[in-house]
């Protein structure tokens, strides 16, 4: 049975645009998502989920739309674009060339008049007047890959490096199983908070919210996965703290630490929380944590979340985890999580806009903060304590190679990890695959002192 295109009104077309155009500024994009979705009356609509679907399909395809951008307006990157134009262009080129077959709209003319007055006031009268010639050019317009490389980047939505790189490193083959698992759409997971509620009730009450597929996980058994939608603005097992918001292979670093109530644990870039929320919830809230971050914003969510969730032993610096030694101190941490900034690339099928910022020069930027952050929690760390370094990247330059390095200074040694994943191309390390293990990519390895 072939699925009616949908019909898009006036309506649905703004909340798009400025949909995409928080997306810029507020991460991940499914808030940014939520936040115009509600402002336009369409969150929790039964035009939710198709003007979701159609939200992701533009941002799966970001880098291709914007290269038709720099085509057809001649700038040399869009973001010299002003920001309702340039938000207004990735939505029609999105829906006039790549979902052509999906969508179409009630009254062409109405939306065209509407966006062009809007732009116009926006910017400049001359600007809406362009607007309105390139929608009539893109009615005709056919989007074909001029090299080998745009032809790949069309047929993964990943940038050529990156394809190149991971295909490298695992095989073509398995690569390409890897880049289909990007674009499926992941169930939605969330954590019991064992201090406020158990597996069972949180399951009883998602049961009795309607939601589809429940599946407990068989690696982390108070982790649980369902299909969405899921409104979280509503939920009262978020709001009370009963449940967080975390993926199955993140949840496991904070395990895999295996910290102790009454110890002292260290956590090197914290926020927004949720590994930290657990640490407190396994020390069942007794110790203390030192919690480094550098991002206000986000220590504002982590604030907010240990509040929800009911830890309070955490202590919060908004300090770079590397000053952390000076601040509390060498030889104190029973155990410490390094969880550094890094590419997130394990998360692409969760956060669809992600694979275009994803820039190769800044690779070896992120493995030289890993590896100082690294050595930052080695000095932290008691004699027999562990560290557990782990990253949501499947890069090998910010998982295995950061390893190797401190490893060859003598800095450290590492306790294996026997699964439940796959074991990294390090012997003891340990890697997620989003293709084989149906969670997003993670890397770990368990350190103590060398």
């Amino acid at each position: 049975m072939v699925k009616e295109p949908y019909e898009l009104e006036w309506v649905d077309v703004a909340a798009l645009i400025k949909a995409v155009k928080l997306a810029e500024s507020i991460k991940p994009s499914q808030q940014a998502k939520r936040n115009a979705f509600k402002e336009f009356g369409v969150l929790g609509t039964r035009r939710d989920p198709p003007l979701t679907a159609i939200f992701y399909n533009i941002m799966l395809r970001l880098g291709i739309i914007d290269n038709l951008i720099k085509e057809f307006s001649g700038v040399t990157n869009p973001l010299l674009l002003e920001a309702n134009l340039r938000a207004a262009l990735r939505v029609f080129i999105g829906l006039m060339v790549f979902s052509r077959d999906r969508v179409r709209f009630r009254d062409l003319d109405k939306i065209k008049n509407k966006v062009s007055q809007y732009l116009s006031e926006a910017s400049h009268p001359f600007v809406g007047m362009w607007f309105w010639d390139l929608i009539d050019r893109l009615v005709s317009f056919e989007y074909r890959p001029k090299t080998p490389e745009e032809e790949l980047t069309l047929k993964y939505l990943l940038p050529a490096w990156y394809i190149k790189k991971i295909s490298e490193l695992i095989g073509a083959d398995e690569a390409a199983e890897l880049f289909k698992s990007f674009l499926k759409t992941p169930k939605i997971s969330v954590r019991v908070n064992t201090l406020k509620a158990t597996v069972e009730e949180v399951l009883k009450e998602l049961e009795e919210s309607k939601v589809k597929d429940l599946e407990v996980s068989q690696v982390v058994p108070t982790v649980i996965k369902f299909k969405g939608p899921y409104n979280f603005d509503r939920s009262r097992l978020l709001r009370e703290g009963k449940i967080v918001i975390q993926d199955e292979s993140a949840a496991l670093a904070a395990i895999l630490l295996d910290p102790k109530p009454g110890q002292v644990v260290v956590d090197l870039a914290a926020a927004p929380g949720g590994k930290t929320e657990l640490i407190g919830e396994l020390m069942r809230n007794e110790g203390v944590i030192h919690a480094f971050d550098v991002d206000a914003k986000r220590i504002s969510r982590m604030r907010r979340l240990l509040e929800r969730a009911g830890i309070t032993i955490v202590k919060i610096y908004e300090r770079d985890g590397r000053e952390a030694p000076r601040i509390v101190g060498e030889n104190v941490a029973d155990r410490v999580l390094v969880d550094p900034p890094c590419s997130s690339d394990g998360t692409l099928m969760k956060n669809p806009d992600l694979r275009w910022r994803l820039l190769e020069e800044e690779v070896p930027k992120l493995a030289q903060l890993q590896y100082e952050l690294l050595l930052a929690g080695l000095k932290m760390l008691k004699p027999g304590g562990y560290l557990l370094y782990s990253t949501c990247s499947l890069l090998r330059e910010q998982g295995e190679d950061v390893i190797q390095r401190v490893i060859k200074k003598k800095k450290a040694k590492i306790v294996p990890i026997k699964g439940p994943y796959e074991e990294g191309f390090l012997p003891g390390t340990m890697r997620a695959w989003p293709h084989k293990h149906n969670t997003t990519g993670f890397f770990y390895a368990l350190l103590t002192k060398g």
